[in-house]
């Protein structure tokens, strides 16, 4: 049941209806990211508690008896320049230290709970075209930062920044691919970085669409509690007539971003040989 809710925050109130009581406060920060630009751990939100201490990030919202279009107040500041969300991110655990989805696979890829979760997606997120689907193409999936960004560079501008020969890879595999960029950020993010890196206007090859945070879905492990993953299903479920399993490749550095679909995802390295 959708549990309608209204959050203020910067002198505004943001309205969330798309939300269910299923769904879990990290679901929450998840969906207040494609909002408000502030990312999950920079947010504190007041008056979510539980048995009298603030609400853990799996706590599901059913359990916190909210009222409908209860309003509740979140804090936390958000990246204030296309320089910031340009750089290389910071170094953490959750960038470099990797872990391998074997062992996870089983247990999370045909779960019940998750693949609602991606049905929900597909009847909610709003794709919005660039450039159709071509028929008979294949599909190619992108992150950016750490894949389209050359990760151990130490420049300080996104051109700069960029993978060397990234155009003509993206030119040659347009040929074969219809190209779709999806990152873990604000889809105006996304956006400039497309911009800044001339992805988004090279008259050598097109973007189909893009797809942002709010397009993930969080899933548990038993090794590693919450996590957000970017499952293929969602575009699959949206454009079935294009693109399967069977036409799919995704490129993400980080390898829990697989977990929903592990046949189809490859880590970054050596791009132009794979293809």
């Amino acid at each position: 049941m959708a549990l309608p809710i209204i959050v203020k925050w910067g002198g505004q109130e943001y309205s969330v209806t798309t939300l269910s009581e299923d769904d879990t406060v990290l679901d929450l920060k998840q969906f207040l990211k494609t909002l408000t630009g502030v990312l999950p751990e920079r947010q504190k939100l007041l008056g979510l508690k539980v048995k009298g201490k603030p609400a853990e990030n799996d706590v599901k919202l059913g359990a916190l008896k909210l009222k409908p279009n209860t309003k509740i107040m979140m804090m936390g500041t958000r990246e204030e320049s296309l320089e910031d969300v340009l750089g290389p991110p910071p170094d953490n655990d959750d960038v470099v230290n990797d872990f391998d989805i074997e062992d996870e696979v089983v247990e999370v890829e045909n779960r019940e709970e998750n693949l609602l979760k991606i049905s929900r997606r597909v009847k909610e997120y709003k794709v919005e075209i660039l450039n159709p689907p071509r028929e008979g193409k294949k599909l190619l999936v992108l992150d950016v930062d750490y894949t389209l960004f050359d990760h151990r560079s130490c420049a300080e501008t996104g051109v700069e920044l960029m993978r060397p020969y990234l155009h003509e890879f993206l030119t040659s595999a347009y040929e074969d691919y219809d190209i779709v960029i999806w990152s873990a950020t604000n889809m105006k993010w996304i956006e400039a970085k497309m911009k800044e890196l001339g992805v988004s206007t090279n008259a050598n090859y097109k973007i189909t669409f893009m797809l942002d945070s709010a397009a993930m879905i969080t899933v548990h492990t038993p090794r590693r509690g919450l996590i957000d993953v970017k499952p293929l299903g969602v575009i699959w479920g949206k454009f079935s007539e294009f693109y399967s399993k069977k036409n799919t490749i995704m490129f993400d550095d980080i390898g829990r971003n697989f977990l929903m679909n592990p046949q189809n995802g490859l880590k970054p390295q050596g791009l132009s040989k794979t293809l």
